[in-house]
């Protein structure tokens, strides 16, 4: 997606603190953490959301959960974290580009919002 802004930052044409990438996702580090450490996931695949995903997505999907673990690792989160996708305007997702959100470095509430 041309206009998509994770798409820019997954294709370098915005600069972003990358915390991991591979052939398959990118994370990095959120501009506007809510958490010491706010790390977003993408699929370099554009998918709307967590609506948008289909049946040929079922690998890439769990491929993305499988490497949470090492991402967390790779930033520090060795106390636990939270994980979270928001979805659609009631869940609060402001881009409409799958994002999965790592937080922690912090206690966490709940509940939340």
């Amino acid at each position: 997606m041309a206009d998509c802004i994770f798409c820019m930052i997954a294709n370098k044409d915005i600069p972003s603190n990358i915390a991991y990438e591979d052939d398959k996702i990118l994370a990095f580090h959120d501009l506007e953490p809510q958490a010491p450490v706010h790390v977003l996931i993408i699929p370099k695949k554009h998918i709307a959301s967590l609506d948008d995903v289909q049946n040929e997505d079922l690998e890439l999907m769990g491929y993305i959960m499988t490497k949470v673990k090492e991402v967390a690792e790779k930033v520090g989160l060795d106390n636990g974290y939270r994980v979270v996708i928001n979805t659609g305007e009631d869940g609060m997702q402001t881009v409409k580009h799958l994002h999965v959100h790592l937080l922690g470095k912090r206690k966490m509430t709940w509940p939340p919002g």
